[in-house]
């Protein structure tokens, strides 16, 4: 996480090989990118814009959808608290 000098905030997420085939990686890549533009832009809104970097792990080719938005949901919290945003999600 760090400051964005831009007016609005970026998320990049980052899909490691971790021997999955590119069909693998792009299927994780769409699900973190949707998890993150739903749940993600209406509790950052308040805060300082902040560039955000999303590193998926090894697990994480493996869990299903409603188990990869509590664990993106937890993140949210955490990066919510440290950057002060508001918490909630826009709908």
């Amino acid at each position: 996480m760090l400051a964005s000098l831009l007016h609005h905030h970026r998320i990049g997420i980052i899909v490691p090989r971790f021997k999955h085939s590119a069909v693998e990686r792009n299927r994780l890549k769409r699900r973190l990118r949707e998890l993150a533009r739903r749940d993600w832009t209406g509790a950052l809104h308040t805060a300082a814009p902040h560039d955000l970097v999303v590193r998926a792990a090894p697990a994480a080719y493996s869990v299903d959808f409603d188990r990869l938005a509590d664990d993106m949901q937890r993140l949210r919290e955490k990066i919510v608290r440290d950057i002060g945003g508001t918490g909630t999600a826009a709908a």
